[in-house]
Parts: C-alpha cells; structure tokens; sequence
C-alpha cells in the first residue's frame, strides 16, 4: 500500500510581477521574539500518520511521470524537488519540520507505502492535514487526492491522471475560493466512476499561518469538513452532492418522438372575429391641431439666425481664390426675446379617430394539447445506494484513519500549540502603522502605473495545483454494491497536480 503525494507549480502563459519597493519598506527594523513550543513526536497511532522526521527519505520516493494534459501538445514531468525543512515563514514550533515543494514553474510528485493495507468497512474516515502557504496562494491548490486501488501503479508513475476515489482541500483562483470535496462514485450498475461535487463548499482560509483542514466521513453517509478545528461544512453524501447519487427512477424514452399532428399553439386568433364597419385603418396618427393660434409676440419676419455683427473677414482671405467672404451666422438675439420666429405653422396632436391596423382577438386554442415531452419509462441504469503553482507550500502532519479522537489530540499536540505561537509572533512583528504599504488607492499613477491599476501582480501570477493522494477503497461505505473487502484494502497514494 502506497501514499503519494504529487505538486504541480506552472506559471500561467503571462506571468507579470512588478517590483514592490513599498513591501521591503515594510518591513519592521527589528523583530519581536515569541516563546515557541518545542515539537515533540507523537505517540498515536494509525493506518497513516506522517510528520516529516528524519528519516522520511526512507519512506517517500518522487515519481519521474509524465503530466498527462489532453489540451497541450507540450510534456511536462516531475521534475520539482522536495525538502523537508522547518518553516522560513512564522515559525510556530522549534524543530517541527514539514515537506516542501521547492521549484518554480516545475511539476513535483512524491509517494510513501502505507505501512498496512486500510479496511473502510463499517467504519468512520478521518482525513487530516496541515497546510502553510509560506509564499501566499493567488491561483492554485493545495488539495489532497485519495487514489483508486492500483496494483500495477508505482512510485515512480503516479500522476495527475491517475484514478483517484476522494479529493479534498483548499483551492483559489480568482473569484473561485472553496474547500473541495469531490468523490468518484462507482455505478453498480453500468460500472462507470463519475464524480460528485460538494454543493454550497466552504471558503478557504488563504492566510502564511498553518491552517488545519479535517474531512470526517461516517458510516451513516454523513460527513463533516472542519478548518482550524471549526465546523464549517456538514451534510450527507447522498443529498449534499452533484449529480445527485442515485439517478432518476424513470428517464425521458428515447425512442418517443412528437406526432405530426401536435399543436404547439396555447393561445390563436379569434376565427369568429370581424373587423368593426367604422374601422379605419388608414387614418393618420397625428392631425394638424386646427384649435392652435399664433402666439401674439411672434416674429414671423423675422429670420432665425443672422449673419454675425461682430465677425471681420481675415486679413488673408482672397476673394479671387477663396471667393466672396460671407460672415457666419448666429442665432437671432430678437427670437429668444419672443415665441419664435420664421413662419409659423400649427403644432400636430394626435388622432382621436386613430385606431391603427386591426387584429382579431387571441382565445385559448381548443386543439391545444400542452407543451409535449417524451413519456418516461423506467430507467435502465436505476439504482438506489443508501450506503454510498506557487513554491514553498509546506505539509505536514498528515493523519490518515478511523480514529476522530485521535485526529483531535493530534491536532492539540502540534496544531494548536504552533498556531497560537503563528499568530504571536505575526501580532508582535507586523509593520508598523508609518511603514504599512501603500493601499493602491494612496498611489499616484506616476509611481507605480502596474499596481495603481493591477496590485495584486505585484505578487505575480501563477497556476499551482497541490494534491495529496491516500488510500479510500469506497467512499460510500457499507454499501450492498459496493467493493468487496478486498477491493476496499486499497493501495492508496498522496499526489498533488491542477484540480485532475
């Protein structure tokens, strides 16, 4: 049984970055040292359990696979490197180490057996890790991936297209910020995985402190996703997901199709209708409103405009070439003073006798049968299961089992002492108020034009995907059709690669 872990960092087509002088002004001239705790290896136990000591090169092999990207004619393989190292950001914990991903613009895999094959039946699924997003995250992932049993696959080939059963864990990119939950379920019947999507995930926590993330799913189809230890997610897979797991009892018959003779029409013209004998049509909108008279202070001799008084022919305008100069005109300064001037004519109104082109009367359509749909006929796949590319991204304390308890004193052993020692220290060293970075709304264009308009390229632009691929043989647990128990001791990996 083997966990593997795969991490994809590619910058996008057209990476910007624009020199951030206010972000080294930023920082503060001295540092306030915060007591840390010291880490101290656990005494738990379970099917998986990974905290980056020392000897973690014996357990975790990368993988020297090529991506597979359908849409790119170009191979990409895995050729980032991995470190285990203590955090270069907000240290939390003397000594407490956690697997890095180290390159740029480079695609990382990874992979450690399991120590013994995992059972599901009957029992609640504990996933639990920590994530520090030393370097930010503006457009990526870093989810885990609990790969499909597959004896043939090996340390060394696991990749982005590898099958997997469960996807868990944060990923943003631009307004998109969600926790995803993702399971490929298996139809009993046609034997094809198609994957169901959490509806209405909860927001990640984009945040350089290490944030905790705890998918819990029980027996009874319920599931629970915890951040930090807080409940922000709970429901039933059964209810909760999209496509539904269970499909329709009946479907559309594929074989009806709609009778020549159908109406279509709800509502038709009045056959019994008639056009009234005073009816006319050709009567105009508007008549000339015979009632109007010529307002008394109007200026019929008057012109509208006048030649200007004040305008003199140029000094070099030459009648022979340019021919004779006439000044230009102006509006009448007599017609503002008056109601018009010019001839007058009568204003128009509109026709009484209007009545415009005649139509019948729409009446409900006798012969109307409704809007037509095939007849539904009983669904041949029916089923019912009640049982059913940024760096410096650090993992670490990785649970993997069936133990709720054990995930919480894991979390109190590591999570909680480190968390709260990650938010001293960036209380007592953040910038001072005089030495905060400008806000764009406080820059001047001249200064920096990039991020007045654009500040979030101040950070770059990237693509990454983290995945952490482990073991789940089923995910709808307990199920009539589901896997039998050797098929649900699979043979899980960790890997990490763009939401595939």
């Amino acid at each position: 049984m083997r966990l593997a872990i795969g991490a994809t960092y590619a910058l996008a087509a057209a990476v910007v970055r624009a020199d951030d002088a206010s972000a080294a002004e930023a920082e503060p001239s001295t540092s306030t040292s915060v007591a840390k705790p010291t880490f101290t290896p656990t005494k738990l136990k379970a099917p998986f359990l990974e905290q980056f000591t020392d000897d973690w090169e014996d357990r975790w092999k990368p993988s020297h696979a090529k991506k597979d990207v359908k849409a790119d004619d170009e191979e990409w393989a895995y050729v980032g490197t991995w470190s285990v190292e203590e955090p270069s950001v907000l240290k939390g914990m003397e000594g407490d180490k956690g697997l890095v991903i180290k390159d740029k613009a480079a695609h990382h895999a990874i992979s450690a057996k399991f120590p013994k094959a995992i059972d599901n039946k009957d029992n609640t699924l504990v996933v639990q890790y920590e994530v520090k997003l030393q370097d930010g995250l503006e457009c990526g992932g870093a989810y885990m991936k609990l790969l499909q049993d597959n004896a043939a696959l090996h340390a060394e080939e696991f990749s982005n297209a590898s099958p997997y059963i469960i996807m868990f864990g944060p990923d943003k990119c631009g307004a998109t910020n969600k926790v995803h939950f993702i399971f490929r379920h298996k139809n009993p019947k046609t034997g094809e995985y198609e994957e169901k999507h959490l509806k209405n995930p909860p927001m990640a926590r984009i945040v350089k402190t290490t944030s905790l993330y705890t998918l819990i799913v029980k027996p009874d189809n319920s599931f629970e996703i915890k951040i930090d230890g807080e409940s922000t997610r709970n429901g039933t897979l059964l209810e909760d997901f999209t496509p539904s797991v269970n499909p329709e009892k009946e479907i559309d018959d594929p074989n009806d199709k709609k009778p020549e003779d159908w109406v279509d029409e709800a509502r038709i013209a009045d056959p019994d209708a008639k056009k009234p004998e005073d009816w006319d049509e050709d009567a105009p909108f508007e008549i000339v409103d015979e009632e109007a008279t010529k307002p008394e202070d109007w200026l019929e001799d008057e012109p509208t405009t006048i030649p200007d008084p004040e305008a003199e022919k140029p000094e070099d305008w030459d009648d022979e070439e340019d021919g004779d100069w006439i000044a230009p005109t102006v509006p009448n300064p007599k017609c503002e003073e008056a109601s018009g001037c010019g001839k007058w004519e009568p204003p128009m109104k509109k026709n009484p006798a209007w009545k415009g082109k005649w139509t019948p009367e729409f009446i409900d359509n006798p012969a109307y049968k409704g809007v037509w749909a095939p007849q539904k006929i009983a669904n041949p796949d029916y089923f019912e299961d009640t049982t059913p590319a940024q760096k410096d991204i650090l993992f670490d304390n990785i649970y993997i089992g069936h133990s709720i308890a054990d995930a919480e004193k894991l979390k109190a052993e590591t999570f909680d002492p480190k968390h709260a020692a990650e938010k001293a220290d960036e209380e007592a060293n953040k910038p001072k108020v005089e030495d905060s970075p400008k806000s764009p709304s406080d820059l001047v264009f001249k200064e920096d034009p990039v991020r007045y308009f654009v500040p979030e390229v101040a950070g770059g632009l990237g693509v990454i995907a983290v995945t952490i691929f482990a073991l789940l043989a089923s995910l709808v647990l307990g199920s009539g059709a589901a896997p039998s128990i050797e098929q649900v001791k699979a043979q899980a990996r960790i890997g990490q690669g763009r939401c595939c």
